[in-house]
């Protein structure tokens, strides 16, 4: 059948302290597309968890010191190892989290910008010179503030970016000098272990980086254990402010869920708006925290954006992850497609229309489009992670900002139209981390800072931002009388 079901499954340990470890239960994975085994991995125990954690302190003792040039070093080395196994990286990724592979080439591509860039930032970790002398005590004092990396930190990653999600939290930690572990998503371990070879292969001291597929109880330790500095995790909300409220004292960052909205006015191009809700609404079947999940349309021009909609969705090539044309590929478990497909349904049961898909074919949800839906519908108050639109009219755009804040979510929104000042008014009044304008809310390059408020998180990634959360300001005054 697929090219996916005939990879030989392999047994695949963890990595711990600079060693593969092989003990414990043995746990498969499996493809989503069509159930085929992959793999099993052996899984983590608390045990092993103590014993990561252990090692990340005493690896603090050396990363800390870690001149930049080296952990410039070791980072540049992770890029070129991932750069020159890209095909086995994509495939690996588009195997086991059913991500359609040119996707996954996509992702492998950013990853290794993610770390070229975090070699770079590296070497910038900026500090600062304070005149202190505003006053006459003060005479003669001056300081110097210098940044330093908070210590050993928890990694907790999901599904749908097992490679890039990752890179995220791995690669500022090595800028700064914070040994991590890592929790993978149990679903895609597998990628993870691929980074974990380059990590090695590029030198970082043993213990600096730990790759545990853990159960999420024997991963409380790493949220609970003082000895853990920071916590980030990548999630869904209900999860990452339960980690927040279990967490004490140590540093949380969590970069949550969405249901990304988008404003579309009548003097957009329409034809390109549609195009980027077409890409931001199904790519990865909208398993992404800002997929297009809301679009809002000034009404003059919903009838025309609404067609142009619909023809982009009939082009989507819906299938086998592991084919190259393939657009569109399953959710990750069956469990998800039946879920979305029941809210769909609930929906059209409650007065929606639907304008497109709505069928589901085992894990594979057709790309959907619904209209006449309701703010409180489940398919717009909640983040439904799935190949589902809706598309309404709006007559003000005032109004439509005030929907789109509508929502106990606010990671990114899109805004399309070629009036600077609306754009600027979306800017000061959208409740988001981030407004794209001319754009989708789910553009991202990995450098920018990403997160976002109210219950899609705390805190901000991309490298900079990420390398300013890993590490904390420490001043120096200098009494020179």
């Amino acid at each position: 059948m697929a090219e996916m079901t005939a990879t030989p499954v392999r047994t695949q340990g963890f990595y711990l302290r600079g060693k593969w470890v092989e003990e414990g239960k043995l746990v498969e994975i499996r493809a989503p597309y069509d159930g085929a085994p992959i793999a099993q991995v052996f899984q983590a125990t608390a045990e092993h968890a103590e014993i990561a954690i252990r090692a990340a302190v005493g690896a603090f003792g050396t990363t800390r010191k870690l001149p930049a040039f080296e952990r410039q070093r070791i980072l540049r080395s992770i890029a070129q190892d991932i750069a020159s196994r890209k095909e086995e990286f994509a495939r690996t990724l588009a195997q086991e989290a059913g991500k359609p592979l040119k996707a996954a080439r996509t992702e492998i591509e950013r990853s290794i910008f993610t770390f070229t860039v975090a070699a770079e930032e590296s070497t910038r970790i900026q500090g600062e010179y304070l005149s202190l002398d505003w006053q006459q005590f003060t005479a003669g004092r001056w300081g110097i503030v210098k940044r330093f990396p908070l210590g050993p930190i928890a990694g907790i990653t999901p599904f749908n970016f097992p490679l890039n999600l990752v890179a995220h939290k791995v690669a500022p930690a090595i800028a700064s000098g914070c040994p991590i572990i890592l929790k993978p998503a149990p679903q895609t371990p597998l990628t993870a272990f691929l980074l974990a070879e380059a990590v090695e292969q590029a030198g970082l001291p043993d213990g600096a980086f730990n790759v545990l597929p853990l159960s999420n109880e024997d991963a409380g330790i790493l949220i609970t254990d003082d000895r853990i500095k920071m916590i980030s995790f990548t999630g869904s909300a209900p999860v990452g402010w339960d980690i927040k409220r279990r967490a004490g004292k140590k540093k949380v960052v969590l970069e949550l869920g969405g249901n990304a909205g988008v404003v579309v006015h009548s003097d957009a191009d329409l034809a390109w708006a549609a195009e980027r809700c077409v890409t931001g609404g199904f790519v990865y079947a909208g398993q992404t925290c800002i997929s297009v999940q809301r679009i809002l349309v000034e009404r003059p021009a919903f009838k025309a954006f609404t067609d142009l909609l619909l023809a982009g969705v009939s082009r989507l090539k819906v299938g086998d992850p592991m084919d190259d044309d393939t657009d569109l590929g399953p959710l990750i478990r069956e469990s998800d497609a039946i879920r979305a497909t029941e809210w769909v349904q609930e929906a059209i049961q409650d007065g929606a229309t639907l304008l497109a898909g709505g069928k589901r074919h085992g894990s594979i949800l057709e790309p959907t489009v619904l209209t006449g839906t309701r703010p409180d519908m489940k398919v717009n108050c909640q983040e439904i992670f799935a190949p589902v639109v809706t598309v309404e009219p709006y007559d003000d755009f005032s109004q439509a900002l005030r929907r789109i804040n509508e929502s106990s979510y606010g990671l990114q929104a899109g805004i399309f139209t070629r009036d600077v000042q609306r754009i600027f008014q979306a800017y000061e009044e959208m409740e988001v981390g981030g407004v794209i304008a001319g754009d989708v809310p789910s553009f991202r390059i990995d450098h920018m800072p990403y997160g976002g408020i109210k219950d899609s998180g705390m805190g901000r990634e991309g490298l900079r931002y990420a390398i300013e959360e890993m590490t904390e300001p420490k001043l120096l005054v200098m009494n020179l009388r």
